[in-house]
């Protein structure tokens, strides 16, 4: 057994401390893919994760990198060794070699790069999960995407341009609301002001569904956005303002819901459901429509200094880690 880099959280005292270091090389049991590893995409989790801060609380040290692409070492059956393939897993992505549940591993397509790659697992199928299974989105519909030029932000307003749906992208900064329309978002505006402005462009009406990555204090200004029967989909709280209140009368007097995207809790138990999101995500690959806008991109050695700028939400589109 060799041994690789891989960049690893020996406290989780934050992204200043996260280092790249020498480990052993992992092998890929039955039902696994080993992965060699050319891009791995920087995650809201990998910040939680160095923070302490994450539901998930793996012992120190361990491994960061959620998202992967490269191409396949060795797997159990099914794909070919040298297969471009993309991958995602809880944390232990971030090094050389990545061992990934073959559930987990998808194909990707020959015109897909890397950086795409690593782009796209979490931050698109959780865009999917939210717009589909739980948005229950319909064509012709309006969603309004808080956080729009970070990485759910930008999955979630192509995955709405595939299935035929007008955003209106809302963002903190006039580069921020550029990069969000750059990325397909039909309508842009910032964030202070963002009620009065959506009930300008709706002529009063309201939006469908609004995706909130960002919680804190846009949370009661969002629901007061909301069309009659309108969802409000709360995927995360980014914005570290605590977590939002509903005062259960306003969904009763507007008919509308407040509904949890928790995508990974979703998959864990259902083997097949990523490999199906894939099938779906791939003919809006093929279409155009979904194209992974990459912000940065870092050397493995300067993944730490990635979360600093993620921490300091500076971070456009997805940062993306080259290891080779």
């Amino acid at each position: 057994m060799g041994g690789m880099r891989a960049v690893q959280v020996l406290q989780p005292t934050g992204p200043a401390d996260v280092r790249v270091v020498d480990v052993p090389e992992p092998a890929a049991r039955a039902g696994q893919v080993l992965i060699e590893v050319h891009s791995v995409g920087v995650s809201f989790p990998d910040l939680l994760l160095s923070q302490g801060l994450y539901q998930l609380r793996p012992e120190p040290p361990f491994t960061l990198g959620v998202d992967v692409a490269g191409t396949v070492a060795s797997a159990d059956g099914g794909l070919a060794v040298g297969t471009r393939v993309a991958g995602v897993v809880p944390y232990g992505g971030a090094a050389e070699l990545a061992v990934v549940p073959a559930a987990a591993v998808f194909t990707l397509p020959d015109d897909t790069s890397y950086d795409e790659g690593a782009a796209l697992p979490m931050n698109y199928l959780t865009a999917l999960f939210a717009l589909q299974e739980r948005g229950h989105v319909q064509a012709g519909e309006t969603m309004l995407v808080h956080g729009a030029a970070g990485g759910v932000g930008t999955a979630a307003l192509q995955v709405a341009r595939a299935l035929g749906v007008r955003t209106i992208a809302v963002a903190s900064t006039e580069e921020k609301a550029a990069f969000a329309r750059e990325a397909g978002a039909d309508e842009a505006v910032l964030r202070d002001g963002f009620r009065e402005e959506v009930a300008a462009l709706t002529g009063g009406r309201g939006v469908d569904v609004v995706l909130d990555v960002v919680g804190g204090e846009v949370f009661t200004d969002s629901l007061r956005c909301l069309a009659e029967q309108g969802r409000l989909l709360v995927v995360g709280f980014a914005s570290g303002q605590g977590i939002p209140e509903v005062k259960v009368n306003r969904l009763l007097l507007n008919n509308v819901d407040v509904r949890g995207v928790g995508w990974g809790a979703f998959t864990m138990s259902k083997p097949d459901y990523m490999q199906q999101q894939w099938r779906t995500l791939l003919p809006m690959l093929a279409s155009g429509e979904v194209r992974p806008p990459i912000g940065a991109t870092y050397d493995l050695a300067d993944f730490g200094r990635a979360l600093v700028e993620m921490a300091d939400r500076r971070t456009l589109g997805k940062t993306v880690v080259h290891v080779r």
